[in-house]
């Protein structure tokens, strides 16, 4: 069973997301995306870089989330934007999977 470390958040339990790909969580004060892709889950900022739309009503496919709002995509192991926007990268957080649960682990941009 997992414990809590500082750090680290609980986000609920292993099958959180269900068979959705993306679902929206609060970590705190935080407001993030649960994305899941090719087995692996990933946490994301919520809010589009570009102009703050919603990525939980975008979708997950290849590798990348996609912005409901402009269609630029987001490569979910470094953040980095499709070709053709200049804009920040989308800032990605570790979760890992126990049997206890989603836990997020918290770096300085987040904490």
């Amino acid at each position: 069973m997992a414990e809590a470390r500082p750090g680290r958040i609980r986000l609920g339990p292993p099958d959180l997301l269900g068979d959705r790909t993306v679902v929206p969580v609060v970590a705190g004060r935080h407001h993030l995306v649960l994305v899941r892709d090719a087995g692996r889950i990933v946490a994301a900022e919520r809010a589009c870089p570009h102009e703050g739309a919603d990525l939980s009503l975008g979708h997950c496919a290849g590798g990348r989330l996609r912005c409901p709002r402009h269609l630029a995509s987001f490569d979910l192991h470094d953040g980095s934007v499709s070709p053709g926007w200049s804009f920040r990268a989308l800032r990605l957080f570790p979760v890992e999977v126990e049997a206890g649960g989603l836990w997020l682990t918290l770096d300085g941009s987040l904490a």
